[in-house]
């Protein structure tokens, strides 16, 4: 019998969003309400859907490139290694300012759910 504290590698691949940015979740899963962590990739050029998480706060961590987030209409240039604290339902974008792909990880709490996802454009 497994163990309630155990989830699973679900070896779900990334997949497109309209956000226009891959996603590639860690974790999302009902054993764990609480958080939710996922892998965001934005390909050069790009700017993702402006938007905001209902009742979700999310935390990005910078792991590759480089970029200009956007949260409430102020803006701010982000590297590998920067940490952006977005409180729950605040307008943000992310934009890929670099030659290689932005990625950073997605720290949703309580755990990110698709209804929670307003698109502001």
């Amino acid at each position: 019998m497994t163990p309630q504290w155990y989830v699973a590698n679900k070896d779900e691949a990334e997949f497109w969003t309209e956000e226009r940015c891959y996603i590639a979740e860690l974790l999302n899963d009902d054993a764990s309400p609480e958080a939710s962590l996922a892998v965001a990739r934005v390909t050069p050029g790009v700017t993702t859907q402006l938007h905001k998480l209902a009742g979700i706060s999310e935390r990005y961590i910078l792991r590759k490139g480089r970029g200009v987030v956007e949260i409430d209409g102020e803006s701010c240039p982000v590297k590998v290694g920067d940490q952006v604290m977005i409180p729950a339902d605040a307008a943000q974008r992310i934009t890929n300012t670099g030659e290689e792909d932005l990625e950073f990880y997605c720290l949703c709490v309580p755990r990110f759910r698709p209804e929670s996802y307003i698109a502001l454009e």
